[in-house]
């Protein structure tokens, strides 16, 4: 089902819930969210530990599905999609940047910059130039051929923030991305985070830090799996 339009957003979540489920109890993680992301938009999600925060990014990166409720993403409901066919959609559309970085520390930082091109069968001289870009763009060509354990932490998430870009994205989903970080090499992961937005990639970020939520341009609050919305928006509608 596609009800892909020029006005869809990017990502749509009507009425979504996710629950998570032990012996004895259900618990929504998620909790009835309606969420409408245009294209081009940078976006931070905050809200207390356990509000569902990284439920959600999980969600819109199609790593889980709802529970109940519907996500269109590109306009097409995801709902009714095979795991080969979500994770078509998700390595074709979607880059991830996480807290812990994720490096291979047997690869060097070209190597794990290279990897998802591999993955989505991009020839190999296309990778070199491309991979070689990205390193250009974060500042990181210098340190091409050090492995993850030779470079700082601010070094190893600009690593995998190359290693995002370089399959070019619709779509970059941020978790924490300062998280391990001091305030210079966090404010040089957000100086690149602003400028990738720049140049039109969507980004929805989920972040604790107020600062860092500041670079955006609208942010989400959540609350016990559900968004609080902001009483400007209220009284406008």
């Amino acid at each position: 089902m596609s009800l892909e339009t020029a006005d869809s957003p990017l990502v749509e979540l009507k009425n979504v819930y996710k629950y998570h489920y032990s012996k004895e109890l259900e618990t929504a993680a998620i909790n009835g969210i309606d969420l409408r992301i245009q294209s081009g938009e940078f976006v931070a999600i905050m809200g207390p530990s356990g509000s569902g925060k990284s439920t959600l990014l999980n969600l819109i990166g199609m790593i889980d599905r709802p529970s109940r409720g519907h996500y269109f993403f590109q306009g097409q409901l995801t709902n009714q999609l095979v795991k080969k066919e979500l994770a078509i959609l998700r390595k074709n559309n979607i880059g991830f940047v996480f807290q812990s970085f994720n490096l291979i520390d047997e690869l060097t930082a070209a190597e794990n910059v290279e990897l998802p091109l591999i993955y989505l069968r991009i020839p190999a001289s296309q990778r070199k130039k491309r991979v070689q870009q990205a390193l250009a763009e974060l500042e990181m060509s210098h340190r091409m051929n050090h492995y993850p354990q030779q470079l700082s932490g601010g070094q190893q998430q600009r690593i995998a923030i190359a290693r995002t870009i370089v399959t070019e994205p619709s779509l970059i989903l941020a978790d924490e991305p300062t998280g391990n970080l001091d305030s210079e090499h966090g404010k040089i992961v957000m100086d690149k985070l602003a400028y990738f937005h720049q140049r039109g990639a969507t980004i929805i970020m989920v972040t604790h830090s107020s600062r860092d939520a500041a670079r955006a341009q609208r942010t989400i609050e959540l609350f016990d799996g559900t968004t609080i919305i902001p009483e400007a928006d209220f009284l406008a509608s």
